[in-house]
């Protein structure tokens, strides 16, 4: 009998695979869930950087989400990058007829590149209108100072803080940016944190922000309970980039979603 766990990605295209849509559906395959896709822009990239970027008009993103709501039992549903205001209150609007899915923000603003992901004047539209709705939160240092309006360097307790009173279930300020040989994230709900410490991995790797969000949507998709979830999907994070390769001119490394340890 089939399990019947559906989760669902919007978000962006990434041409070589490693991050956005194609690594958000990959990572649903490890994690033995049915991934479905709505597409939020094109990207032409690769681990270089970002040539070309082409959004999606939002009534063919509404027609996506009407098209997948409609017919599949998605559980869990994580977004990446977004664009735009429109998109994102397009968004917010179809999300509303199903309260139960449980949602992931991976509030995608800059690429590890440096290409900017995010349209400036959308930031006020996904902190009014789907950060409130979010079970789970994902930026890193910086997104989370720019969510917050807060300094990069303020403590992850505050930024957190402040993200909770957008409304939110809770938030996981992902430590990367942040400096020394070990990296901390933070989880931070109403009930308590928590602080997961692992090893930093000298190198930059492509998609990971991607990757974890996507994980923790598969595992919340298959009902597991959200600081387990954050949890388990770190450690298998941590597998894959112990595991990465190295690609022919860009400096970033890939996931090795095809060869990887599960």
């Amino acid at each position: 009998m089939h399990n019947n766990h559906c989760v669902l990605t919007v978000a962006g295209s990434d041409s070589c695979g490693g991050a956005g849509i194609q690594a958000d559906l990959k990572t649903f395959t490890r994690h033995g869930v049915e991934g479905a896709s709505v597409l939020t822009a094109i990207t032409a990239q690769n681990t270089v950087g970002v040539t070309s970027v082409e959004t999606l008009p939002p009534g063919f993103v509404r027609a996506q989400l009407d098209a997948v709501l409609a017919d599949l039992p998605i559980r869990a549903a994580k977004t990446g990058m977004l664009a735009n205001a429109p998109i994102i209150e397009t968004l917010t609007e179809c999300l509303s007829r199903l309260p139960e899915v449980k949602l992931v923000i991976d509030p995608v603003m800059v690429a590890t590149s440096g290409a900017r992901l995010l349209d400036r004047n959308a930031e006020q539209a996904l902190i009014e209108h789907l950060l409130p709705r979010a079970a789970l939160i994902t930026p890193n240092l910086p997104e989370a100072a720019a969510l917050t309006g807060l300094p990069e360097d303020s403590r992850p307790e505050r930024l957190a803080e402040v993200i909770l009173a957008t409304g939110c279930n809770a938030v996981l300020i992902k430590g990367g940016h942040g400096h020394g040989n070990r990296i901390e994230d933070l989880l931070v709900s109403a009930s308590g944190h928590s602080t997961i410490a692992h090893e930093r991995v000298d190198k930059r790797i492509h998609g990971t922000g991607c990757a974890l969000s996507a994980a923790i949507t598969a595992r919340l998709g298959r009902g597991e309970e959200l600081e387990s979830a954050v949890h388990e999907s770190i450690e298998w994070l941590q597998r894959m980039i112990a595991d990465s390769w190295q690609p022919l001119k860009g400096e970033l490394a890939m996931l090795p979603f095809g060869s990887g340890r599960g």
